[in-house]
């Protein structure tokens, strides 16, 4: 079987969860005889070279119609479909609370294409994504794909929602990969210590983290570097950090583990999440574990996790104090075990492929 990934021309420069999601898939797919290639911008498709595309990230349809428009080669679509109306909730009279209020999620998703194709920062090789739009163009993707690949049923009651359009699909759960986050007994944990790891951005709320803990016991490790265009957000995040505050900067992910496997809570009180591939990390490590419900946490997490609501404060202070105060759920690491690891994704996800071919 020979698949084709294709992702945002910028998932390596510019790398997120769908990076991890794209890179950790091929890997355990290639361990089950599926041989996968990654498509690269500009790059010629020769259609007796593969049996099926995978894309992802539908939120990027130029990038999927450009590849449509060369081939016609069945094709499935990890959705990864975000929604970004909080941002009414938490800037709603900035540049980016306003052009939600005015355009919705489809219409923001929309300029942001056109600035980054203008910027140089991603291509937008569909010329007809210009007149046509965000939203016309997700529709003639959803008509067109042979299965959908959301991350959570909650993602996918989302997207129908919004788009209802009757069509196949496969919940593919993201993961962690078992293999690499590994345990090691000779580093202690240490209690009250916290760790968020993220991009620094108002989505991942950072800021109100910070307040949460002031003038507290607790110490909090602040993971990750800060998004671009999000610098101001980053600079107000040092500016109001106590001396218990330690901003760490990107870590490879052995560095990364030895901060799991020392910090008592991860916590992650974002505006919206996908997975919270973190979450899930410093879970199968041994943090005990914060997240806020918005967004599809809730089909990972269940109720083997501490929940707060991100626009309070004092609601983050009393989730973290909560969970201090309780014995770690092993039921989310057996669950990791289990079901969310990158081996149960690649498995589900070549079934979807096999289903398809045998229609074929």
């Amino acid at each position: 079987m020979r698949v084709l990934f294709v992702n945002r021309s910028s998932f390596l420069s510019f790398k997120g969860g769908d990076t991890t999601q794209l890179l950790m898939t091929a890997k355990e797919l290639h361990k089950l005889g599926v041989e996968v290639s990654i498509y690269q911008s500009g790059d010629s498709i020769d259609d007796t070279k593969f049996d099926l595309i995978h894309f992802f990230n539908i939120t990027r349809p130029a990038t999927i119609l450009a590849i449509l428009q060369k081939t016609k080669l069945p094709f499935v679509v990890s959705t990864i479909y975000a929604d970004y109306s909080f941002y009414k909730v938490i800037q709603p009279w900035n540049k980016m609370g306003m052009l939600i209020r005015l355009f919705g999620s489809d219409g923001v998703e929309y300029f942001k294409s056109v600035a980054k194709h203008l910027l140089n920062k991603e291509r937008l090789d569909y010329r007809p994504f210009f007149w046509k739009g965000q939203r016309t163009c997700i529709q003639a993707i959803l008509k067109k794909a042979s299965y959908l690949l959301p991350n959570s049923e909650s993602e996918y009651q989302r997207l129908k929602a919004n788009f209802p359009i009757a069509k196949d699909y496969v919940v593919i759960p993201n993961g962690v990969d078992t293999t690499k986050f590994a345990h090691s007994s000779s580093i202690k944990r240490q209690s009250g210590q916290l760790i968020c790891a993220a991009m620094i951005e108002p989505r991942k709320n950072q800021l109100n983290l910070i307040r949460s803990i002031k003038n507290s016991d607790y110490s909090l490790f602040i993971v990750g570097e800060p998004a671009p265009n999000h610098r101001a957000y980053y600079e107000q995040c040092k500016a109001e950090a106590g001396d218990n505050v330690t901003f760490v900067g990107r870590l490879n992910y052995d560095e990364l583990i030895t901060y799991y496997l020392e910090s008592e809570i991860h916590v992650m009180p974002s505006w919206f999440e996908t997975t919270g591939l973190a979450s899930l990390e410093s879970a199968f490590l041994g943090c005990k574990v914060v997240v806020s419900p918005m967004g599809d946490t809730r089909d990972y997490f269940e109720d083997m996790v501490t929940y707060c609501e991100p626009g309070s404060v004092e609601s983050i202070r009393s989730a973290i104090d909560l969970a201090h105060s309780k014995a770690i759920d092993e039921r989310l690491k057996d669950k990791v075990v289990s079901t969310f690891n990158w081996e149960n994704t690649a498995r589900i996800t070549a079934s979807v492929y096999e289903r398809i071919l045998a229609k074929k």
